[in-house]
């Protein structure tokens, strides 16, 4: 292995790695919180990747301009966690969708976990 390898990411084995559901509702709940305006995203930068955190930013800015422009202020969001759907494609990747119910609606989030360094980090998030 060169040095370079062995300082770079390094892929863990699922055998490795705690139960991902607690993570799920985790990030679920702060990325809903954090397009709402109430939580910075910053807080939730350990648990993503560079492109799912430059992506989170993106679409937390869009949502606070939205609110801006209809003056409207930052407020918790009311939901609830109804299902939580787990699959495993291939060994230390997981993909779920956790489904909320807020008043208004009931959305789907889609979240892509690699275990990577002996944790997981979301690589994928999709509000739908």
């Amino acid at each position: 292995m060169m040095p370079h390898e062995y300082f770079a990411a390094q892929p863990t084995p699922t055998s490795e790695l705690p139960d991902p559901a607690p993570l799920l509702r985790s990030l679920t709940t702060g990325v809903l919180e954090a397009l709402a305006g109430i939580r910075e995203v910053d807080q939730l930068a350990r648990w993503l990747s560079e492109d799912a955190y430059r992506s989170l930013v993106t679409r937390a800015n869009l949502s606070a301009r939205a609110r801006s422009a209809r003056g409207v202020a930052p407020a918790r969001p009311a939901f609830a966690i109804r299902s939580l759907r787990v699959a495993e494609p291939t060994d230390g990747v997981i993909e779920a969708v956790v489904v909320v119910a807020g008043p208004g609606r009931t959305r789907a989030v889609a979240i892509r976990l690699d275990g990577i360094d002996r944790r997981w980090r979301a690589t994928s998030l999709a509000i739908l």
